[in-house]
């Protein structure tokens, strides 16, 4: 297929920081496929926090993406040519392709086929997708919660945050958030259901903050951040209860977190905590995925989009998302399916 492919190379790695010049946009000719292969044209890009570690070459889940290479992404595509028998011309895929307008398959990067009339297409990339999946088994399995609990969630109106409240008041419990800006706090309680919110940056005495806002104490923990809020809410920590670290946001690459010794709390409360990756959970994946569904489509999930034009804006999307300055789950609007 004639035509140009723009993609991003990554140039260097982020440890100082995140900062556009890491990135090259190039130009590449689209490519044609060949025996087995498939030519998926790329319509969505999930911008995710994930991303600063995947491109650092701290300790990480992951080696970090190879210089030279194109960025990594999750993606929604369309298949344009195909010489693949599972995916034909016209169907839309759920995959890992990256930052780039084109790319060519043998199947081994795209997660699954879409259907397009069970939910909206970027739907995949936040609740019915690896976002979705993360606030669901996260909480689920290692959080484990039980009704009347209380659960406090971080980042809570980020897109895994506030997957993660909802999910919480559906298994009947009290949700408390943590956000950083007064319209997130009415996010928060207005879109996702949380019983109470608290912006930290506003709060001049965080702990006891959450003292008020927990009354019986905190039975589930679901981290994104680390550092000084995770700091404040371990002191309101019940017997018994559950810390899922999912993200640490508020640490930075190669930093050694100072602060509060939670030796002391863990003991005393017999309380756990685990960190968690969704690659440990695979295999409840599909099980994860139908509950959702039923719930997004009963009107029970709800989620909010800041959607970006252009291939070029991603650099942007990913720094403005570690700043904190979105409103929902980040989105680069790719290109626009064909007819």
């Amino acid at each position: 297929m004639a035509g140009v492919n723009h993609r991003y190379i990554l140039r260097a790695h982020g440890d100082e920081g995140i900062t556009a010049e890491l990135f090259a946009l190039e130009e590449a000719p689209v490519p044609e496929p060949g025996p087995g292969q498939c030519l998926i044209k790329v319509l969505w890009l999930s911008v995710d926090p994930a991303m600063r570690g995947w491109i650092s070459t701290w300790p990480n889940y992951r080696d970090p993406v190879a210089l030279g290479s194109v960025m990594v992404g999750f993606t929604v595509g369309q298949v344009l040519a195909s010489r693949h028998p599972d995916y034909p011309v016209g169907c839309f895929v759920l995959g890992r392709q990256g930052w780039q307008e084109w790319a060519l398959s043998d199947g081994s990067d795209i997660d699954r086929r879409l259907d397009p009339d069970q939910a909206p297409l970027t739907a995949h990339l936040h609740v019915l997708g690896h976002t979705g999946l993360t606030a669901y088994l996260g909480l689920m399995r290692v959080g484990q919660p039980m009704p009347g609990e209380t659960v406090v969630v971080s980042t809570a109106a980020g897109a895994v945050g506030s997957t993660v409240g909802q999910i919480a008041k559906l298994k009947g419990c009290r949700t408390v958030g943590i956000t950083g800006a007064p319209d997130k706090i009415a996010s928060c309680l207005k879109d996702f259901g949380y019983d109470a919110a608290l912006d930290y940056k506003a709060e001049p005495d965080l702990p006891a903050a959450l003292g008020r806002a927990c009354p019986a104490g905190i039975d589930v923990y679901f981290d994104n951040v680390g550092g000084e809020i995770s700091d404040a809410v371990m002191q309101h920590l019940n017997v018994g209860a559950r810390v899922v670290i999912c993200g640490t946001l508020g640490i930075l690459d190669g930093e050694t977190a100072l602060g509060p010794r939670v030796n002391r709390q863990l003991l005393v409360k017999r309380a756990r905590m685990e960190g968690f990756l969704i690659l440990d959970h695979l295999d409840h994946a599909e099980a994860a995925r139908a509950e959702l569904a039923q719930w997004y489509q009963a009107g029970k999930l709800r989620a909010r989009e800041e959607v970006v034009d252009g291939l070029a804006q991603a650099p942007e999307a990913l720094m403005r998302l570690l700043r904190g300055d979105n409103r929902g789950k980040m989105l680069v609007r790719v290109g626009a399916p064909a007819d």
